[in-house]
């Protein structure tokens, strides 16, 4: 599948029309499930079809709304588009009513004239950052079979990665955008939280929930962000020289694997010489906030508030282990949560601070790589430390408010590692100008040039 700007030109060029794209989407997709693919928990051809040749017509006539205007789009089974049922990749929302309106940033999709193609899987009510969903299956890595895809917006990577659509939206709350992106080899962008409206989202935790996509590249990733946010950010390439990036030991670089450290070094040896100043800094705060205030606390009660009632009704129709992460919500006191919100605002004022003299902030986004299937699907024990382990680098981005990329940095012949790139709150356009020059640098390496 194309790139955004690339499905704009063969568009503009007449080469190809929005059916024909979607006719390649869709033959994509059933060749996905024919070899017994999880990635979507609904497809909508005849919709998609409506909209791909609506999108042929008003492009005849000279009116194309946006880059994304007749191109494949994948939304994770989290947002309410108008008629279908949002089940959140869940048994206890199978029967409920279909939405009566898109969510918001559905909406800004669908003005823009994208053309949905389906809801993709996830891990249920988006509380697992391994992709693992014992409802609808469980979405594979596309490049590596035995091998988890990430979550929670598991089947958002995999439609991206096996050229069924051109982007997905997702949503991260602590990880659930960036984690699949870098497991799948794609870029994944985690903006601001306040960028992006959350009306018609399922929500898992209202303090830490932010919109974003998941794609090829750094520019699909800005044009999917400027779409759903509504705001046009200037991410012109900044100058790798005289850049200033951050780096820590401080908790992120905690028993990396071996496979995730040597491709962080080599990324981070790579744009030195590239003429940007890199430093290393001390962020003991980081070590403070994951023993004593853990985002997991604040997602837990504000999801547990969320999931009470249905618990009730219907407690064993939940995925046993997302069941089993909720209830720690159920414990907390009102004193605790209180505690939490608290550490967490000191948080943001302590990371600013620490960050205040660099352009950006890096980490491996991960610091494993793609966990094996067998490892985690029959064992409660290594799925709990597994996902602990996963989640842990990218939701500290989320625990103080800011915004973070994620991008390839492995080489051919090696498993999937992603480079964040991160930063304070709204402090995305320069995260984004950054990413797009340090894109550049890791493909050049990537396909064998000299850096």
């Amino acid at each position: 599948m194309r790139t955004l700007r690339e499905s704009l030109k063969a568009l503009a060029t007449k080469n190809l029309s929005a059916r024909e794209l979607l006719d390649a989407s869709l033959a994509a997709i059933d060749a996905d499930l024919a070899r017994g693919g999880a990635t979507y928990t609904q497809i909508d051809r005849l919709a998609a079809r409506e909209a791909a040749d609506a999108s042929d017509a008003f492009r005849a006539r000279g009116y194309v709304p946006s880059a994304l205007a007749g191109v494949p789009v994948s939304v994770k089974d989290l947002f309410d588009i108008k008629g279908q049922v949002t089940t959140a990749g869940s048994r206890i929302l199978r029967d409920a009513a279909p939405a009566v309106r898109d969510a918001a940033a559905v909406a800004r999709l669908r003005e823009a004239g994208a053309v949905f193609v389906g809801r993709t899987n996830m891990s249920e009510f988006a509380f697992s950052g391994l992709g693992l969903n014992p409802h609808y299956g469980t979405p594979m890595n596309p490049a590596h079979a035995k091998r988890l895809a990430g979550g929670s917006s598991s089947g958002a990577a995999v439609s991206v990665a096996l050229g069924h659509v051109v982007a997905a939206l997702g949503t991260d709350t602590g990880g659930s955008v960036r984690i699949p992106a870098a497991f799948c080899a794609l870029v994944g962008f985690k903006p601001t939280a306040r960028r992006v409206p959350l009306e018609g989202t399922v929500p898992l935790s209202s303090s830490f929930d932010s919109v974003g996509p998941i794609a090829r590249s750094v520019d699909c990733c800005v044009l999917m962000d400027g779409i759903v946010s509504g705001q046009a950010l200037d991410t012109a390439p900044r100058p790798l020289a005289g850049l200033r990036l951050g780096v820590t030991s401080d908790y992120v670089a905690d028993d990396l694997d071996d496979t995730v450290s040597t491709a962080f070094n080599r990324a981070i040896g790579m744009l030195q010489r590239a003429g940007a100043t890199v430093e290393r800094f001390a962020f003991p705060e980081l070590h403070e906030v994951a023993g004593r205030y853990p985002l997991a606390g604040v997602t837990a009660a504000q999801a547990w508030a969320w999931h009470r009632e249905h618990v009730a009704r219907d407690a064993d129709a939940y995925d046993p282990r997302v069941l089993k992460r909720l209830r720690v919500g159920e414990g907390r006191s009102a004193a605790d949560y209180i505690d939490l919100l608290a550490a967490r605002e000191r948080f943001v004022r302590d990371s600013r601070s620490r960050l205040a003299r660099f352009d950006a902030w890096l980490m491996p986004t991960v610091a494993v790589v793609p966990p094996a299937i067998v490892q985690v699907e029959n064992d409660d024990e290594a799925f709990f430390t597994t996902n602990a382990k996963v989640l842990r680098n990218p939701s500290v981005v989320n625990f103080m408010d800011g915004c973070a990329l994620t991008l390839p940095c492995h080489r051919e012949g090696e498993l999937p590692v992603g480079l964040s790139i991160c930063g304070p709150a709204l402090a995305d356009a320069s995260i984004l100008s950054i990413g797009r020059s340090v894109e550049v640098l890791l493909r050049h390496s990537a396909n064998g040039a000299t850096a």
